[in-house]
């Protein structure tokens, strides 16, 4: 039987992306390369898939960028302007070298109190931790260069201006970042459900960095093997974990609570 009714037609649209959004972008292959040149920091770049840009892949390495590679499709999802197959979400702040910041903190006579963050991915829940870090004193924060919360105009929003005054540093490797820090001195303090010791026992008064994981798995295990203690939160309700920024928090109170006494 012969069907009276047209098929249906579907309609691709793309939705622009928020103006606000688009100043966090840095798009076209000369645009971004002149960016890279300058020194602007890039949480990371996106190239169409097949598509070679010998120059800005260079720039990216050696500045240890993360490149993506994705359809065209996605591209013009993020912006319909012409981005010729490369698109940079350009951080908000300028990373720093951990060895500087460990170096300083030891020079002025500190004892070092830092955050590493384990592919925490939640902006706001980055803005958080970074604000109550900064206000308690963590002389850094630590994130992996993969797997990290984009630092943008959310983040900084969230974290009331907090990251305009507190250090980021992003590491390639974070294993390997704890053992360098172990070697200079800093004990490595995880904090997971999985611990056996309530953080009130453990001794924050050394040089300490604070070890947090995602909401999704927590902590990766190669990092929780590298701990040199592995604490936990004490609750006795029925809800068996906490939104990671407010983890973060009250195991930061207790170490600068310790040092106050």
């Amino acid at each position: 039987m012969e069907n009276r009714f047209p098929p249906k037609r579907t309609f691709h649209t793309t939705k622009p992306v928020n103006k606000e959004r688009e100043k966090e972008l840095a798009f076209g292959v000369q645009t971004v390369t002149e960016a890279l040149l300058s020194g602007q920091e890039f949480d990371r770049l996106l190239i169409q898939w097949e598509t070679n840009m010998p120059e800005i892949q260079k720039l990216a390495a050696e500045r240890e960028i993360v490149i993506q590679r994705v359809p065209l499709e996605k591209l013009n999802k993020i912006t319909r302007k012409n981005h010729q197959g490369v698109i940079g979400f350009m951080s908000a702040v300028r990373y720093v070298s951990l060895h500087n910041i460990l170096s300083g903190v030891f020079e002025r006579g500190e004892t070092p109190l830092l955050l590493i963050l384990d592919r925490i991915t939640d902006v706001r829940n980055f803005g958080a931790i970074a604000r109550t870090a900064e206000c308690m004193g963590v002389q850094a924060i630590v994130v992996p260069v993969r797997g990290a919360a984009q630092i943008n105009s959310d983040a900084l929003k969230t974290s009331s201006g907090a990251l305009n005054h507190l250090p980021i540093c992003r590491e390639n490797n974070l294993v390997e970042t704890l053992q360098y820090l172990q070697e200079s001195g800093v004990q490595v303090v995880a904090c997971t459900e999985k611990g056996a010791t309530n953080i009130a026992e453990a001794d924050f008064s050394t040089p300490t960095a604070i070890l947090m994981g995602s909401e999704e798995d927590g902590i990766a295990p190669e990092l929780l093997r590298r701990a040199d203690a592995i604490v936990k939160i004490p609750m006795s309700g029925k809800v068996g974990s906490l939104n990671v920024s407010v983890a973060t928090a009250m195991i930061i109170y207790e170490a600068t609570r310790q040092r106050a006494v």
